[in-house]
């Protein structure tokens, strides 16, 4: 299973689930304080919300979430291959999720594409030692 994952800013987050929920017609797979994710069956989407105000109708990140991470891995290789560089991130505690990941690097006009696996859920928006050191703004980017 893959499936693009569209990570928007939103201004009130409880807003756009209003919205989200009746355009695609399903509640979120996660929610919690600022942030919410649905898992969308048809078109196979991955849409995050991420409260961001200010920042309200940008886009945040794109992704494509894959089955496992081997199937990350084969990504990675295949881009490589491609000669497309990347950031690699295993291990990682992102948008409420412990994930193996990488950043494909220099997108010609600057979008942040993430190739991900979720591993497991997390109580908390990124790891505690993260959430020391920085914002949450800076999970979800390259």
């Amino acid at each position: 299973m893959s499936r693009i994952q569209l990570a928007l800013n939103v201004d009130d987050v409880d807003a756009a689930v209003g919205f989200y929920s009746r355009l695609f017609g399903v509640e979120p797979a996660k929610r919690r304080p600022g942030y919410a994710n649905f898992a969308v069956a048809e078109p196979p989407l991955k849409l995050v919300l991420l409260e961001n105000p200010g920042q309200g109708g940008s886009l945040n990140h794109l992704g494509v979430e894959v089955a496992d991470t081997d199937t990350v891995e084969t990504e990675q290789s295949r881009l490589r291959a491609a000669g497309l560089s990347s950031a690699d991130e295993r291990e990682v505690t992102c948008c409420y999720a412990s994930q193996d990941k990488f950043w494909v690097e220099g997108a010609p006009d600057g979008e942040q594409w993430e190739i991900y696996t979720v591993l497991a859920d997390s109580p908390t928006y990124f790891g505690e030692q993260e959430e020391a050191a920085s914002g949450a703004a800076a999970c979800c980017a390259s």
